[in-house]
């Protein structure tokens, strides 16, 4: 996590260094490309799934990895005790574009900023890892990107392009060092070993907000391919999204108290009627997402997503028949045409094919949270309200 207002923020790793697990890597290559090439291929391989199938070997040009951070600092997320009334929400952003949305979201005055997924594009599979470092280096210099780092306090967690590869998943080689750039340029600290899954929790008594953010790529299995890019349902009950020790820390994190649980998932939950990666390619496991809401007693939950280049509101139901909607918000800066998903539900209304963030509007007073699209000049395009008792909020 990065370090809240008036709260130490605790650094990893010596400035000039990024940090792997067991070895710190110089970014002046003082350390011999040869051990940083044995130990990098060691932690990938370390972090697979058991069942995976075996990765390639991780490229020399992973031997040594230069700073990414941005060149000035981040702002601080707000202390722990504040209350959010406004939270900002955004994914898919092409670092070489202009990105001429940021005067919007922050003339919307958002306290916390979420970037859930493809927050650079930085993909491996023809220049190897040189292609994300370049990726996040041209990010962190992006002069409106930077006039955005200036304004808002930003929470981050990967989708596919930004962890390495399209649609890439548990068996991908260069996970150990992506998750090292993740954290040098977003200028986190690293909770564990494996995964960038973490939580934060704002705001007092009665007005406590959880930002669960998971990370569905590092544990995930193999979805069953239809076409080059297209899924069908795998209902095999060893197949995993999560992983078992993110289940655990998610069920964890549920029992904490809070009354509004934004739970982030950079991949669409509730979607169906079209067969781009989703919870329902593992059918199983969003079953599993629904009884761990249930069995936790967790209210209040609010669940947001991106990837699909697009925005779009869906409304599902706990099993406790509690409503359950969901926020897709997508692209920053890179719309792809019409949707050409089945209008079905739980899809409400029509989805919105331009550039677009949004917003999460809190009014404690009335009890109601009003969930909205904003396109590029940051009209509303689309909203879902939603009332505390609607969710289950006392």
């Amino acid at each position: 996590m990065r370090g809240r207002g008036n709260e130490t923020s605790e650094r990893a790793c010596p400035a000039r260094e990024i940090c792997l697990p067991a070895v710190r890597f110089a970014a002046n290559g003082i350390v011999p490309r040869l051990l940083a090439l044995i130990v990098i291929a060691s932690a990938a391989v370390e972090a697979r799934p058991s069942a995976a199938v075996a990765a390639e070997p991780v490229p020399a040009a992973a031997a040594a990895l230069p700073r990414v951070a941005p060149p000035t600092p981040w702002l601080p997320l707000p202390p722990s005790s504040t209350t959010l009334t406004r939270i900002g929400v955004g994914s898919c952003l092409r670092q070489r574009e202009p990105q001429p949305i940021w005067a919007s979201v922050i003339a919307a005055r958002p306290q916390v900023f979420l970037m859930i997924g493809d927050n650079v594009y930085g993909d491996t599979k023809k220049a190897g890892l040189r292609a994300l470092v370049d990726a996040y280096t041209v990010q962190g210099r992006h002069p409106q990107f930077a006039t955005a780092r200036a304004a808002l306090a930003f929470m981050a967690v990967w989708d596919d392009h930004d962890y390495g590869d399209n649609d890439a998943y548990g068996d991908f080689a260069l996970a150990a060092p992506s998750t090292a750039l993740f954290h040098d340029f977003w200028q986190t600290r690293r909770q564990r070993e494996r995964g960038i899954h973490h939580v934060e929790t704002f705001g007092p008594p009665g007005r406590r907000v959880q930002v669960v953010m998971l990370d569905t790529r590092s544990f995930r299995s193999a979805f069953t391919r239809k076409g080059k890019a297209t899924y069908t349902p795998d209902p095999d009950p060893a197949k995993t999204l999560l992983g078992d020790e993110q289940w655990a820390w998610l069920e964890a994190t549920l029992r904490q108290p809070a009354e509004i649980r934004l739970i982030v998932s950079s991949i669409q939950v509730l979607a169906k009627g079209h067969a781009f990666e989703r919870w329902g390619n593992l059918p199983a496991e969003r079953k599993r997402l629904m009884s761990t809401i249930q069995r936790t007693g967790a209210r209040g939950v609010i669940l947001l997503s991106g990837d699909r280049h697009m925005g779009a509101f869906y409304r599902g139901k706990t099993p406790a028949g509690r409503m359950l909607p969901e926020m897709t918000t997508s692209s920053l800066n890179r719309s792809h045409g019409p949707s050409k998903d089945a209008r079905v539900p739980p899809l409400v209304g029509e989805p919105y094919r331009q550039e677009n963030f949004g917003i999460v509007e809190i009014d404690w007073s009335e009890r109601t949270v009003n969930l909205e699209l904003r396109d590029l000049a940051g009209q509303t395009v689309g909203e879902l309200p939603v009332r505390f008792a609607d969710l289950g909020i006392e």
